[in-house]
């Protein structure tokens, strides 16, 4: 048996006390350590990082090599491999990465994973990989709350401005019609063009008047959001608005299917339930196809979190294709109707995004429309 060589027993002495004096230093800051050991294909886990995650009191995590990577959130779990195998493959100089992992409660935390070959075999693959864990799941929330902040900002920012140039284009186009029509009438000669042109002014007044009630609903949107909420059996107040359409329903010889489960109910505004049923009952009817009589089924799809109202019909349908992106614009239309003023949809738009809802539309051009509403369920 050879003698032992005293340099190399003094070298790994110093290997091993180097090793405790920073090991122990991170202890002290909060921050995990974890060494992956490629000859004994296991990783090793300090204290700390057990800690974050709850297996504290768990000696053998770290003896199989995935107890770590079987924790990582599955939406993360492609760029983790990723950013580790970059490293290795040494196309970047570090391996670096933002994970969410599952802690022994069942929870999850954000963590800052960064890592660094230290050792390599002789064929020049990766041998001994250390690195470290620290917990950034506050700065997450922070910044997600921020970057949260930033989209509604922008999103009223973007209202805001598609509002005031609305404002800005009807209302310069009514002042513009006034300012035509008093000149015409004082240029008038006889009593029947003053009269005449006095007629004209009472339409465009009495347009002009529709205009501010129109813009004004739309405001009213926003300002009102924070009206009484209240619980609402959605199949029942369904059924309260049938009964205020029963004479458009006859007259037009509609057939509406409240198929809605009497037990779902919902926390709202009533008036705004209301308006969003009516209006999509009203506009169901109104373009329904001159070769049958309309059929509406409203039915519904609860989930975990929310329920889906889907009002279908059978009517002339829109073109998607052409007139999707504009569909839920204020004044825009997609059909010849006298009556139609491109409102409606809008304002059902904000009444449902107001109350954290979102709607959809899924149609064919004549057989029909779905709108699908989907309601937060609290």
């Amino acid at each position: 048996m050879s003698a032992l060589n005293p340099r190399i027993i003094k070298n790994n002495t110093l290997n091993v006390l180097n090793d405790t004096k920073w090991k122990l230093a991170l202890e002290y800051t909060n921050i995990g350590f974890w060494e992956f050991d490629a000859d004994l294909n296991k990783v090793y886990f300090s204290n700390e990082s057990k800690k974050i995650i709850g297996t504290q009191n768990k000696t053998s995590f770290g003896s199989n090599i995935n107890d770590w990577n079987e924790r990582v959130h599955p939406d993360d779990i492609e760029k983790y491999y990723q950013d580790f195998q970059d490293h290795l493959n040494g196309l970047k100089p570090m391996y670096e990465n933002e994970h969410r992992v599952k802690c022994q409660d069942g929870s999850y935390k954000w963590i800052l994973d960064r890592g660094k070959i230290v050792e390599f075999t002789k064929d020049g693959i990766a041998k001994r990989v250390i690195g470290t864990h620290t917990e950034i799941t506050n700065q997450k929330v922070a910044e997600n709350k921020v970057i949260e902040a930033l989209s509604i900002a922008t999103e009223q920012n973007n209202k805001l401005k598609n509002f005031a140039h609305i404002v800005t284009h009807n209302l310069k186009q009514h002042v513009a019609n006034f300012e035509s029509l008093l000149q015409f009438h004082d240029e008038a000669e006889t009593c029947e063009e003053k009269e005449s042109l006095m007629n004209h002014l009472k339409t465009l007044s009495s347009s002009l008047t529709k205009t501010i009630h129109n813009l004004n609903q739309v405001v009213s949107v926003q300002t009102n959001k924070n009206k009484k909420i209240e619980r609402i059996y959605v199949a029942k107040e369904i059924n309260n608005v049938l009964k205020t359409l029963d004479f458009v329903i006859k007259e037009s010889k509609a057939t509406i299917n409240n198929n809605v489960n009497e037990r779902y109910f919902i926390y709202y505004n009533i008036s705004y339930f209301e308006s969003v049923i009516q209006n999509l009952l009203t506009n169901a009817i109104k373009y329904k196809h001159k070769d049958r009589n309309p059929v509406i089924n409203i039915d519904s799809i609860f989930k975990k979190d929310a329920i889906d109202l889907i009002v279908t019909d059978n009517g002339i349908g829109i073109d998607l294709n052409k007139f999707g992106n504009d569909i839920f614009g204020l004044y825009k239309t997609f059909h010849k109707n006298e009556d139609a003023e491109g409102v409606g949809l809008y304002l059902i738009k904000n009444q449902i995004e107001s109350f954290g809802g979102k709607i959809s539309v899924a149609s064919t051009v004549n057989t029909g429309t779905a709108f699908t509403i989907t309601v937060t369920n609290k």
